[in-house]
Formats: C-alpha cells, structure tokens, sequence
C-alpha cells in the first residue's frame, strides 16, 4: 500500500477526538495543581511542575504515535508474541528492583523517571490476544482456543496482581467483552454477573438477621438467588422446559412454604431447607443427564455448584486476601461502615467539589475545594472532581459525552475492519478505554469501589498517558490497513 493512500486511510477524526481529551486533561491537571501562591500562567510549563511534566509527555506520546502510523501493519502481528513475553518479564523484574511506592512495586526506575510496565503490558496483551484469535482454525467455542485466550490476559494479571496493583489488574476482565464479540458463550458472562451479584448481597445484608427465625438475610438471600439464576439457565439455555416446571414448582414450593411456615408455625433454620432444595435440584438434573440424554443440564450442575463454592469463599477473600485498606473502601462503598476521615474521605469530598460546582461550575482554577486540596489525588485518580468543581454539570457532561463518542468512534472502526486481528485488536482497545473511564468516573461519583485507576488523558502520569496513545495509534495504524490481509 502506498504511504499517501496509508495517511489519507488514517482516522483522522479519532485523533481530533484524541487531541481534544488531551488538551481537557491537561488544563484540568493545570486546574487540580494550581494554588493561590501561584502567580503567572507561564509556570504551568516548568518542567519542575506536574503540568510542565505532562506536556513534556504529552509531546513524546504525539512523536511516539506518529512512528507508530509509520511501521506496517503486518509487524505488529510478527512481534505480538515477543512483545508480550518481553512485557510480562519486565513485570516480574519490576517487582524486585521497584521502590515501595504507597504499598505498590510497580514502578521501575530509568534514571530521573520511572516508568509503570503495567502500562504497557496492556499494548502487549491487545497485540497477543489479537494475533492468536487470529490464527488459521481459531473457534472461540473450542475450549482448549478459549482456555487459551483467558489464560493471554489472565498471566499478566497475576503478575500485575505481585506488584501489589489490584486496581490495574482489574482492568483485564476487560478483555472478557472482546471475547464475547468473537462469539464466547453468554453463559460466561452471566457467571461473571452472577458472582458480582453473589458477593455484593452476601457481604452488604451478611450481618443482617431475619429476627424471628435468627437466620442471616445476606446467606439466604444468595441461595435464593442460586436457585433462581439455575433455573434460568436450565429454562433459557439447556432449554428443557419439562426440567424446568419440575425444579420451578418444587423450589417455588419449597422457599414459598418453609419461609411461611418458619415464620408462622414452627421456627427452625430455613437456610438448610435452602440446601436440601439445591441439592435436589443438582440430583434431578444429573438424573435427567443420565435417563433423558439432557446433556447440557450439566452446565446447570457446574453453575450450582461453582455458585455455592464462589459464595463459599466470599468470607475468606474479604477477611484474608483483601489487604486492610482495600477491604474498609468496600465496606465504605457497601455503606457497612461510614468512615469520612478514612477510607471514605476521599470520595466524600470529591463528591463535595462535584457538587460544589453546580450547573456552570466555579470557573478555571477558581474552585476552592481542589485548590485549597482537600481531595488528595485530585489531579491523579480524582481529576474528574476538579473538572465537576470548575467547569460544573454542563463541562462534565461535555466530557462524559466526548467519550462516549470516542469509545463508539473507535467500535466504529473495529467493526469495519476485514479480518480479526484488527476487530479484536480495536474491540480490545475499546473494552479497555470503557473500563478505565467507568470506574474511574464511578468510583469519584461513589458508585464504585475506588481502586485507584486513571481517567485516559486526564490523569497525571507520564506511563498512563504513553501507554494509552500507543494502544490507540497502534490501532489506527493496523486500521489504516485494513484492506491488507495477513
């Protein structure tokens, strides 16, 4: 393909888009650093100031991206695999030469800069997961293609997970709405549904009692769920619909009933009559397995009891795998405990600053709550706070909305490509660009756990905004392309 044709191919929308978000980001970061000692605009540029750092790298990710447009899209495919090897090892290394920063050994230092790998492993895993989707006789329905697929994203996540990052290694899961594209059974992700599900109720109502019967609601509420989310599956995907009135009449039966009769009759622990209908129901469809052929009951069985193993082990990861502070913010965004100088702090006054700013917001750098820094991390994880105190309902919407449009934009593009590895490559990008702007944007809103994720192009940070703009030019370029085959 000819080099003319290759930039007229370009979208240059999506870099209009692109360039738009990083000039915002970067007058909110001006907005989040600036204080009232501050005289003269110019300092904004000192590379000794936050904001002078990030033009510096707002500058080397635009030179970055324009060699990416440069390089061929079969090389990306070529190099997927060493790339990815050669990120995942720098990961481990980094966890044994990296400072202890706030708990984290994530960043590996390169003289006066540090640098997050964690960054760009998520380049990385795009270009693996894309080149192996990609490959001749490829069936996502395939398990061992499947297994192999979860495990391209699941390996840098424990590595992530080593260097003491949850947060970032949350942002994989990601990667689980790619696969659903490409044609991974529902099934997968209303497990994942599920589970979040599971947990949320049986930790949020766990201390919670049904008086009369001194039963928690939390653990009964979760069986009652299992109960009905098999039966779901048994109606809609093994579609059995005589398997399906049999369970639905007895557990109906049974829940509606015991519950009755423990409240008004004889008291005794509803939650083991829970059991014994579980148990049936797994005993019934096993049984419909062997004597009616109903094969596909037994995703139903697994369902059942991988939810009761899942439910089981809630306890034990909330009291013994989270670490203190990751385990007080979900208790704080559960409304279990309400600390607003602690673990809530944070997100108490960034809902203050957003709410401060009303319809028109406060003005640039004129908002009181983010200059006079009550919200820490205010121009890191927390930026969105300053640009709702500054720039009010209205500038947040505006930004809220050129999101949107860019996520929708790069979809856009990842649906028109004429092979996999560029739709998957461009749904991946999108999948992660979704993430990291809902969780960020929902956990500064406090509808979300905060786990300390940047907002694309807002966030300080140097490692944030490079590995962004690679994975978004190394699209366009494969993009550009799109009508060469590899």
């Amino acid at each position: 393909m000819e080099r003319g044709s290759t930039i007229r191919n370009i979208d240059w929308i999506t870099i209009s888009i692109y360039l738009l978000l990083a000039v915002m980001g970067w007058f909110a970061i001006c907005g989040a650093s600036y204080s009232y000692i501050e005289t003269d605009f110019l300092e904004f540029l000192q590379p000794s100031e936050r904001t002078g750092k990030q033009a510096m790298w707002m500058i080397v990710s635009l030179l970055v991206g324009s060699i990416i447009l440069c390089f061929d899209k079969r090389i990306y495919k070529d190099w997927s695999y060493i790339l990815y090897i050669f990120f995942i090892l720098l990961g481990i290394v980094t966890i044994f030469v990296s400072r202890d920063i706030k708990g984290s050994h994530s960043w590996l230092p390169l003289g006066p800069f540090s640098l997050q790998p964690a960054e760009f492993m998520k380049f990385a895993t795009t270009l693996a997961l894309a080149s192996y989707t990609s490959r001749y006789g490829f069936n996502i329905t395939n398990k061992r293609d499947l297994l192999c697929s979860i495990a391209i994203f699941i390996l840098p996540m424990l590595v992530i997970i080593s260097q003491r990052e949850t947060g970032s290694a949350l942002v994989y899961f990601s990667f689980f709405i790619v696969l659903y594209r490409e044609g991974m059974s529902g099934m997968v992700l209303l497990t994942a549904i599920c589970s979040v599900v599971y947990f949320i109720v049986g930790i949020r109502f766990g201390e919670q009692r049904i008086e009369s019967i001194d039963v928690s609601v939390g653990h009964y509420a979760v069986l009652v769920l299992i109960q009905l989310f098999s039966l779901l599956m048994v109606k809609f995907w093994c579609r059995n619909d005589k398997t399906f009135l049999t369970l639905a009449i007895v557990n109906l039966a049974g829940t509606v009933g015991g519950y009755w009769i423990a409240i008004y009759l004889v008291s005794f622990n509803i939650i083991i009559l829970q059991y014994l209908l579980i148990t049936f129901s797994v005993i019934y469809l096993l049984l419909r397995i062997r004597l009616n052929k109903e094969k596909r009951n037994i995703f139903a069985v697994i369902f059942i009891i991988g939810s009761l193993a899942f439910y089981a082990s809630c306890d034990y990861v909330m009291n013994k795998v989270l670490l203190d502070h990751q385990r007080v913010r979900i208790e704080v965004l559960l409304g279990l405990k309400e600390e607003l100088a602690g673990a809530g702090y944070n997100v108490h006054q960034s809902k203050i600053a957003i709410g401060s700013g009303g319809i028109t917001g406060k003005g640039f750098l004129k908002g009181t709550q983010t200059k006079l820094k009550y919200v820490p991390e205010q121009d890191t994880d927390f930026i969105f706070c300053t640009i709702g105190e500054e720039q009010g309902f209205l500038g947040s919407a505006f930004v809220l909305t050129m999101f949107a449009i860019f996520i929708l934009r790069i979809m856009w593009l990842a649906e028109r490509q004429n092979d996999r590895f560029g739709r998957v490559y461009g749904y991946s990008v999108a999948s992660i660009f979704f993430f990291h702007f809902t969780i960020n944007v929902g956990m500064v809103l406090g509808i979300m756990p905060v786990i300390g994720i940047p907002l694309p192009f807002f966030s300080y940070g140097g490692s944030s905004f490079l590995g962004f703009s690679i994975l978004l030019f190394s699209f366009l370029r494969v993009d550009a392309d799109r009508n060469l085959r590899i």
